[in-house]
C-alpha cells in the first residue's frame, strides 16, 4: 500500500497547532512542528510527526514544560553549558545553534551542553542547518532515564542508544550522517513489538542474557546490543560512554539525579573551517573524498555507493516537490489528536 502524500506547509501548521492547543507557546510550537516534518521530509519517520501523540502525553504529565526559561550555568564564549528545565528539545537546540552560529566566526568553535532538555526528535535535522552555512556541526544526545542498551559483554541495560549526527559541506551536497551507539532504537522496537514484527538479525537480548530478533524481549527485562553487536560492540558501547561524557558530564544532569521520561542531555558543537585552513581547502579535501567514495566500484549487484545524507536529502528533494509521504499508522493518531482540539489534519495532496 502507497502512504498518501501530504503538503509540508500544511503538516506543519496542523502539528503548531495541536503543540499550541496542548499549552506550548506559539513561538516554540513552530519549531517543534518544523523539526518534526523535516525529520519525514528526510525519511525519518519514527522520529517525525509520529512523535507527536508521546510529546502531548508529555505536556499532560509535566515531563515536556510549557513555562520557564533556560538557566544559564556557565558561559565563556566560546563554551556553554545550560539547564533546559524540560523544555522542548526542537527549540533548545535551535535556540543554541543560532547563539553557536551568532559567536563562531569569532571563536572559530562554539560548544554547548545542554541538560534536562526534552526529546529532540531527528537529529540529522540540526546539523543539516549549519552545513547549509558552510559550517560544521556535530550533535550528540543522551536520555539519562533510559537504560535499554547493555554494556558490552552485560545482559543488564545501562545505556541509552546515545545518537550522534553530523554535517558538514562538501562544496556539492553535504554529508549528513545520524548514527546511534546501539545497533537500533528503542523507538523502532516498541512500533515493531506493537505490529508483531521481528528484526533480520538478532539485534536484541532476552533478560537471560540470550540473543533474539523479538522486539518484544523489551518489555521482558531484555535489551538492546551495542552497534557491533555480540562480536564488535565494544565499539557502540565506548561511543556511548562518550556521548554520555559530552553530554550529561559536561552539562552536570544525567544519570546521577535520574531523569524523567524523554528528557534528555545534549551537546552541540559547530565548527567554522574560516577559522582552520579555511572553507575552500575544507571542501576541496571533502569534496574529494566524498566523490572517491560515490565512484567506488560497488560489490556485485548493488547501486552505487552513496555518502551519509545522500538517501535523505533526495528524499527531501521528492518529498518537497510531490507532498511528503505519510503512514496510516501516523496520520491516525494525529487525527485524533485534531478532533480533541477542533483541529483537522490535512488533506492528502497524492
Amino acid at each position: 500500500m502507497i502512504d498518501p502524500r501530504y503538503d509540508a506547509a500544511a503538516l506543519r501548521g496542523f502539528a503548531a497547532a495541536l503543540f499550541t492547543h496542548a499549552g506550548v507557546e506559539s513561538r516554540q510550537a513552530t519549531v517543534m512542528a518544523d523539526v518534526l516534518v523535516e525529520a519525514d521530509l528526510l525519511g525519518h519517520a519514527t522520529h517525525g510527526l509520529a512523535l507527536v501523540p508521546k510529546y502531548i502525553d508529555d505536556i499532560a504529565t509535566g515531563v515536556l514544560a510549557t513555562q520557564g526559561e533556560v538557566e544559564v550555568l556557565s558561559d565563556r564564549g566560546a563554551c556553554v553549558a545550560w539547564n533546559g528545565h524540560g523544555l522542548p528539545g526542537a527549540w533548545l537546540v535551535t535556540q543554541a545553534m543560532q547563539l553557536a552560529f551568532d559567536r563562531v566566526a569569532t571563536h572559530g568553535t562554539v560548544s554547548i551542553a545542554i541538560g534536562e532538555s526534552h526529546h529532540i526528535g531527528c537529529l540529522a535535522v540540526y546539523p543539516l542547518r549549519a552545513a547549509e552555512r558552510g559550517l560544521m556541526a556535530i550533535l550528540h544526545s543522551s536520555a539519562p532515564g533510559n537504560g535499554s542498551v547493555a554494556p558490552f559483554g552485560a545482559r543488564q541495560g545501562v545505556l541509552a542508544p546515545d545518537p550522534v549526527a553530523a554535517a558538514w559541506p562538501t562544496g556539492e551536497e553535504p554529508v549528513v550522517l545520524d548514527i546511534s551507539a546501539s545497533i537500533t532504537t528503542a523507538n523502532l522496537c516498541q512500533r515493531m513489538a506493537k505490529e508483531g514484527a521481528m528484526f533480520e538479525h538478532e539485534w536484541l537480548m532476552d533478560a537471560g542474557g540470550n540473543p533474539s530478533r523479538d522486539p518484544a524481549v523489551l518489555a521482558a527485562g531484555g535489551t538492546i546490543l551495542p552497534t557491533g553487536g555480540l562480536d564488535h560492540g565494544q565499539k557502540g558501547y565506548a561511543q556511548a560512554l562518550m556521548t554520555e561524557a559530552l553530554t550529561q558530564g559536561l552539562s552536570g544532569l544525567g544519570r546521577a539525579e535520574g531523569a524523567a521520561g524523554m528528557r534528555a542531555a545534549l551537546f552541540l558543537q559547530v565548527i567554522d573551517p574560516a577559522a582552520f585552513a579555511g572553507l575552500n581547502a575544507f571542501t576541496r579535501q571533502t569534496g574529494h573524498t566524498a566523490a572517491a567514495c560515490r565512484a567506488a566500484a560497488p560489490r556485485p549487484g548493488l547501486p552505487p555507493v552513496r555518502v551519509p545524507g545522500q538517501k535523505g536529502l533526495g528524499l527531501r528533494r521528492d518529498a518537497v516537490a510531490r507532498g511528503v509521504a505519510v503512514a496510516a499508522r501516523v496520520t491516525g493518531p494525529l487525527r485524533d489528536l485534531g478532533a480533541k482540539h477542533g483541529l483537522t489534519l490535512p488533506q492528502p495532496v497524492g
